[in-house]
């Protein structure tokens, strides 16, 4: 005898696992919450653009208004006969040219307090009696001088690296700068500048976060290490020739 098999369809679908259900709420959940973050990042983020354009703007009328002030006031000195003499450097750039080789336990000490540990590295400083006289007791192994806004710029931009939990990070995006500086109200790369060059109330915040810059050995060579720069050597105070010769080392 044949064997015959009925076989029964059924239109009712199988029941879906509860946990799966649960699972399936719970990254709708998820997504939902990302999809809402992302928004409000992106409303936040073109706010923040906003203003970093406005104080772009508003930096660079003021150091053009600054220059203006300047010439005119040269001009107005050179018409009635006198000199015009511009106010003393609110920063100063220093780099060290000179190793570790024979030298004294205060210089090392004073060095590591500039942050200049290596050879060919270079810190803003605050010029004020104190830190000038640090300057001068380290002259033979450094170089100094006031920086101009373009170098400023330039090494920021070329050589900046912040620090970011004790590391050295490149300063490649405005967050890095707005996650550490954001509450002493510097949140993009111009405003690091302006701190710097103004010598703003947060001068010191801005300054620690920016890493000691390293250079290269200028383009060209030195002149005379164990020579003062007014004698035609290459330590000591440059004045605003700073700029020359950190030119040659970006």
């Amino acid at each position: 005898m044949g064997l015959f098999f009925l076989v029964f369809y059924s239109n009712t679908p199988a029941p879906v696992p509860e946990s799966f259900l649960k699972k399936r709420k719970t990254l709708d959940e998820i997504k939902a919450k990302r999809a809402a973050a992302q928004a409000e990042q992106k409303k936040n983020n073109k706010i923040t653009r906003r203003v970093q354009f406005k104080n772009a703007e508003k930096f660079v009328k003021e150091y053009r208004a600054q220059a203006k002030d300047i010439i005119r006031s040269k001009r107005q000195a050179k018409a009635e006969g006198n000199y015009f003499i511009e106010a003393e450097p609110k920063v100063l750039l220093v780099v060290r040219i000179r190793g570790i080789n024979s030298i004294a336990p205060q210089t090392k000490k004073i060095l590591q307090l500039l942050r200049l540990r290596q050879i060919h590295n270079a810190t803003f400083v605050k010029a004020n009696k104190a830190t000038i006289n640090m300057l001068r007791l380290v002259e033979p192994y450094i170089t100094y001088g006031e920086p101009s806004l373009k170098t400023v710029q330039s090494l920021l931009y070329k050589r900046g690296f912040g620090k970011v939990n004790k590391q050295r990070i490149p300063i490649t995006d405005n967050k890095i700068i707005a996650e550490s500086l954001s509450k002493f109200n510097i949140i993009c790369m111009e405003d690091l500048v302006h701190e710097i060059v103004t010598v703003g109330a947060n001068f010191k915040e801005a300054n620690n976060f920016i890493w000691p810059f390293k250079l290269s050995s200028p383009l060209g060579g030195y002149n005379k290490k164990g020579t003062h720069f007014v004698e035609g050597g290459d330590f000591g105070n440059r004045e605003t020739h700073i700029n020359e010769f950190v030119a040659k080392m970006i």
